[in-house]
């Protein structure tokens, strides 16, 4: 079964819900620091469904590398600066001001955002606060065309011809033409060093690189509503240009929500286990917000001096 098949039969988000204002992806146009210091150049997406969040980041300048094993052949300088791009998905909650995120399957091995969001939203502007007031985010949200939102969080992949575990953890997000696919460590890393740590302290260690570049976060685009994701930003940078997922071989969710993916890959024949969070058809989204009565007049008395 095709992936967006599985939106035909409703099923209700199995996490309390945020915002339909929050659904869907953004990107972040900036980061303002306390200091005065802002990042403009990082290229940063946001995916949302009703339960689940998940996110890409990619500096300016990270190289390319064609292969886990071209890894091995970068400087420690350029191994340092792929360890650093970020990925990864978790489970939010919404409070009626600030959103929390938990249970995180992640590229990196340190708790880098530790604050909860506070959200603001005004037309297609979503600011983000850090309440320490570290930190404030300016994101913009996408337009995703007429499409599906999805949320399932992974389980697990795994070969069913040696049963051995390829992935824990992680999950998939749509939000139309909009996609994010994360597959965990199947070995975790220690939690609290920072990769680039890590990697520092294993130099010239193919396993520990091997691991250490295990996790899968992808984010991808589709051309037309019924069209495979090509991955555009990933913590695998070989996987740039290529499939972010297959989207057959999906079985109905189980009473218990649970959805199994049967797939050929590699010479392996994988199943993959979910559970439902979001399976919602005729997803669009909009760019625009609800305003006050006295707002609306005033864009309106004034809008051929604002808007021209």
């Amino acid at each position: 079964m095709h992936l967006f098949e599985l939106t035909r039969i409703p099923v209700a988000a199995r996490t309390p819900s945020v915002p339909e204002w929050a659904l869907g992806c953004f990107r972040r146009r900036s980061i303002s620091f306390f200091t005065g210091e802002v990042d403009d150049t990082t290229e940063v997406l946001w995916l949302q469904s009703r339960g689940l969040s998940a996110d890409f980041r990619r500096a300016p300048g990270t190289p390319a590398c064609e292969s886990l094993r071209a890894l091995g052949e970068r400087s420690p300088a350029e191994l340092l600066a792929l360890a650093r791009v970020e990925g990864g998905l978790a489970r939010t909650r919404w409070d009626g001001q600030a959103m929390r995120w938990s249970d995180w399957v992640s590229f990196q091995t340190h708790s880098k955002w530790p604050e909860p969001g506070r959200l603001e939203r005004v037309g297609n502007c979503l600011i983000e606060f850090a309440p320490s007031g570290a930190y404030v985010e300016d994101w913009r949200w996408q337009p995703s065309g007429v499409g599906s939102l999805i949320g399932l969080s992974l389980i697990e992949e795994k070969d069913l011809e040696s049963g051995a575990v390829l992935y824990r953890g992680g999950g998939l997000i749509v939000c139309g033409r909009h996609a994010g696919f994360v597959r965990g460590r199947a070995q975790e890393l220690p939690f609290g060093q920072p990769l680039p740590d890590f990697l520092q302290a294993h130099p010239g260690d193919a396993s520990a690189l091997g691991t250490a570049f295990s996790c899968d976060a992808a984010f991808g685009t589709a051309s037309s509503e019924q069209g495979d994701f090509v991955v555009t930003l990933g913590t695998l940078p070989w996987r740039v240009g290529q499939s972010l997922l297959n989207l057959d071989g999906f079985s109905y969710p189980t009473a218990d929500g649970e959805v199994l993916q049967y797939l050929e890959a590699e010479g392996r024949r994988i199943e993959r286990r979910f559970l439902v969070d979001t399976l919602e058809g005729d997803f669009q989204g909009s760019g625009a917000t609800l305003p006050s009565p006295s707002a609306r007049a005033w864009l309106e008395r004034e809008r051929a001096a604002l808007l021209g």
